[in-house]
């Protein structure tokens, strides 16, 4: 069932978002809609799901196709329980049934069997018998539970009425409830805002296996990424329209703006030279043919428009570091609970200076309640100390909702801004693209990306050693995310990230606390070192939770064994006999342990480099009068030390797993 976009136009106030676009989107199509903020990417959702009417054109679709969209904001004022509200998902089959119903009855009573109109009621009622057989097939309780605890709840959650829930988490029920439709097309705004990185992908992995056409808007490059196989520009009214995910067709974007650049050039540069000659021959009449001739070429020239390109330029460089002690925060048997409900308890690790670690875990799993006992904000148990001569900066969740709207831009700034600074405040935004009459603006008439922005300059004002982030960088688009990052890698003090966003972790920790079932545990490594290892973690307990019953040859029942071939009873020790693989099998097993194992020479050999490295600089640094990088070279290659090790772990353990 494809989807029809015809000759779409779309104005506000004399503005033209969309200039006659055109294109479809076929039934397994994976598309991310991408564009700058402002170029109407929502926009196109909620006309493709028909919740506003284009100035002309039309969206073309085949009579009960069906579409599934999630805005991002959403008011939701259902009463019921989070199970009750999920299974209203299913209320469609009830009406494809009286639909049903209804076609039987006509066409039991009508007599026109030649005409269009009776061949159509016989296609309806094969399609929705073919329907009706499909959901009926499938488990809807199982359906129900599995797409829940995908997206974060709990079975102990089931129950619980709705209305106790945050907006974040009722946005999720509202995406459980359009999963479940399977509708045959799915409009996503934003899906990722409200997940924490397990519900993230398994939201690509539903996505990927289970969804039929999928629009997308997000600004999550590594969810789009893995999940779209087909990218749709909107810019300057018009669209561009790549069969490749979000990464390919950045590079195949700046090779279309860099031939556009040169058409436009070459174009500008004929158009200079025809004006010219006119101008020179205008009088002359001699050359009045000719003349008349380049004017007539003129006035019929497409003149080349050059896509916008966002060359505003955020400029964002944390203050140097005021040196603290070695040992920013050390956290001993910490816990916290609320009632009877405990957090998490016993959390113990140590964060040295300058280290940049990630905070990861499901939503309500206590990232955020640690952050504040660190701050001091809540009471806790245990011992939790902050290093010599720390200074905090701290970024909260909700710190764009906590300014006061009622200020302007250079208000909010010059309120909090002391000493000399505050000669500096229209330079300061500037460079954070609150330049000229944007600085005028009331804080409540910004936009989300806009009021982070303007909360991240309040963190700059003020010299700190110690960075507590949670969730920056939501509603900052990519551009903005790229350069935060790069002002977070540059830093030289501590820094605490919490967040869900796997790219924007990428290359930028060294260490992952992991919080969950009450507990906070270290992972060396950054965030997919973290994830792999977490992938490793559960293929093992999957292994060592498979029972399978054997049988011998007169059918007689044996103790069962796990897949590692250990006996479950308790008579006796002796392992079953492994199951003969294959020739086939053991080729693939042979590949396996091969790749492994080279990953694991790979590994020791990098620890080696290093090492190695290490060494020589300890050399210079005993010679005496080292180079005044010195000490920055070996702190940054202890830690690619520490990186290596924790990979060469994870290589080692996967290499004893597929060669058992």
């Amino acid at each position: 069932m494809s989807i029809s976009i015809n000759s779409l136009k779309v104005e506000f106030s004399a503005k033209c978002l969309f200039d006659n676009i055109s294109y479809i989107i076929n039934p397994k199509d994976k598309i991310a809609l991408v564009g700058k903020n402002g170029a109407g990417k929502s926009t196109m959702l909620k006309i493709i799901a028909g919740l506003q009417k284009p100035t002309s054109g039309n969206v073309a679709m085949p009579r009960d196709t069906t579409v599934g969209y999630l805005p991002q904001h959403i008011t939701v004022s259902d009463t019921s329980t989070v199970i009750d509200e999920v299974r209203s998902a299913f209320s469609h089959v009830d009406d494809m049934k009286a639909r049903l119903d209804e076609i039987n009855h006509q066409l039991a009573t009508r007599t026109d069997y030649e005409s269009d109109a009776y061949q159509e009621l016989i296609e309806a009622m094969t399609y929705l018998n073919d329907r009706l057989a499909m959901e009926q097939s499938e488990n809807f309780e199982a359906e129900m539970e599995k797409t829940l605890i995908g997206l974060g709840f709990l079975r102990s959650d089931f129950n619980r009425p709705t209305s106790e829930f945050s907006g974040g988490w009722r946005m999720r029920i509202e995406l459980a409830k359009i999963l479940l439709r399977r509708p045959d097309v799915l409009l996503l705004d934003e899906p990722t805002n409200h997940l924490d990185i397990e519900s993230i992908q398994w939201l690509e992995n539903f996505l990927i296996t289970k969804a039929n056409a999928v629009v997308l808007v997000s600004h999550d490059r590594a969810f789009i990424d893995n999940v779209t196989n087909r990218t749709i520009e909107i810019s300057l009214g018009k669209i561009y329209d790549y069969s490749v995910n979000y990464s390919k067709y950045l590079v195949l974007r700046q090779e279309r703006l860099e031939q556009q650049m040169r058409a436009y050039q070459n174009q500008q540069k004929m158009i200079q030279d025809t004006e010219d000659f006119i101008e020179r021959f205008r009088y002359k009449a001699t050359k009045s043919v000719q003349v008349q001739s380049r004017i007539k070429q003129l006035a019929k020239i497409e003149r080349i428009e050059v896509d916008e390109v966002d060359t505003s330029h955020l400029n964002l460089k944390f203050p140097p570091a005021p040196r603290s002690g070695d040992y920013p925060v050390i956290a001993d048997n910490v816990g916290k609970a609320y009632g009877e409900h405990q957090v998490f308890d016993h959390a113990t690790f140590t964060i040295k200076r300058g280290e940049k670690v990630a905070f990861v875990g499901k939503n309500g799993e206590g990232k955020s309640t640690l952050i504040k006992c660190i701050m001091g904000e809540i009471p806790f148990t245990g011992s939790l100390k902050i290093g010599h001569n720390v200074k905090i900066g701290y970024f909260a969740q909700n710190q764009a909702t906590l300014l006061d709207g009622e200020l302007t831009v250079f208000d909010t700034i010059d309120r909090v801004a002391i000493g000399d600074i505050r000669t500096k405040i229209r330079d300061i935004l500037g460079a954070f693209m609150f330049g000229g009459e944007a600085s005028d603006k009331k804080v409540k008439v910004l936009s989300g990306g806009e009021k982070t922005r303007l909360a991240m300059i309040r963190l700059l004002l003020e010299p700190v050693n110690l960075l507590i982030l949670d969730e920056p960088t939501n509603h900052l688009d990519m551009k903005t995310k790229d350069i935060l990052k790069q002002a977070i890698k540059d830093f030289n003090g501590t820094v605490i990230v919490v967040s869900h966003d796997r790219e924007f972790l990428d290359g930028l920790v060294e260490k992952v606390y992991e919080f969950g079932g009450g507990q906070v545990k270290e992972c060396l490594g950054g965030i997919y070192e973290f994830l792999e290892k977490k992938k490793l973690a559960s293929l093992t307990e999957l292994e060592r939770n498979t029972i399978r019953p054997l049988t011998d040859s007169n059918n007689t029942k044996e103790p069962q064994t796990s897949a590692k071939g250990q006996t479950e009873s308790n008579k006796t020790d002796t392992p079953a006999p492994a199951k003969k693989l294959s020739y086939a099998e053991q080729r693939e097993r042979e590949k396996r342990v091969r790749k492994a194992r080279k990953k694991v020479d790979e590994a020791e050999a990098e620890i080696g480099r290093l090492e190695q490295e290490i060494s020589e600089i300890e050399s210079i640094i005993a010679e005496g009068n080292p180079p005044a990088d010195i000490y920055d070279r070996h702190a940054s290659t202890t830690k690619q030390l520490e990186n290596a090790m924790s990979l060469w772990e994870l290589a080692s353990m996967e290499f004893d797993e597929i060669s058992k």
